[in-house]
């Protein structure tokens, strides 16, 4: 079970620090930052690296053999990375949703939103004080059930997360070619 909400607040205090800085530069400049320059680049590439780390980090953690620490800290890492790595995301868009931009834009917030049902479905599956599943007889229907909306979950969010991160490099690249290479 995930004690307390610890990764939640992190996360909401990092994007409220950061939405003190952007808004700091919005007052300094007078303007919405353009996703092309300096600052708003900044927050799309930190943003994107720490949606990347999130998920092959998390992923290689769940399927190491040797411990790398409790899946329960990287669990809370994967959720604390994958809200402040979208809202970065999000700041870096300049408020323009078009084109291919866009549609990244709407597949991460797709994901993060069934990243919070997903965690919803986490908390439901009954857990010992020690974070593994209960397997009394009492509960087994309850947990059959959790398995198999968890399994269902998966079965979504992954493929969405793929689509994410294909669209995410597309995107990179057409940016890197038509605004940098052919200047």
């Amino acid at each position: 079970m995930l004690r307390g909400n610890i990764e939640l607040w992190l996360a909401f205090i990092t994007c409220a620090v950061i939405a003190a800085g952007y808004g700091f530069v919005v007052i300094w400049t007078q303007e919405i930052p353009a996703a092309s320059e300096f600052f708003g680049h900044t927050l799309g590439i930190v943003g994107f690296i720490l949606m990347l780390l999130t998920e092959t980090l998390y992923s290689i953690r769940k399927r190491s053999r040797f411990a790398m620490g409790r899946m329960s800290t990287w669990l809370k890492f994967h959720i604390f990375m994958g809200l402040v790595g979208p809202f970065m995301v999000l700041l870096h868009s300049s408020w323009k949703f078009n084109g291919l931009a866009g549609a990244t834009t709407l597949l991460t917030a797709i994901i993060v939103f069934s990243g919070f049902i997903g965690r919803y479905i986490f908390t439901r599956i009954p857990r010992t004080l020690d974070g593994m599943e209960v397997e009394g007889a009492l509960s087994q229907e309850a947990l059959k059930r959790a398995r198999q909306m968890m399994s269902l979950w998966h079965a979504v969010h992954i493929p969405i997360g793929v689509a994410l991160f294909l669209s995410a490099f597309v995107h990179m690249a057409g940016a890197l070619y038509y605004a940098t290479f052919l200047r």
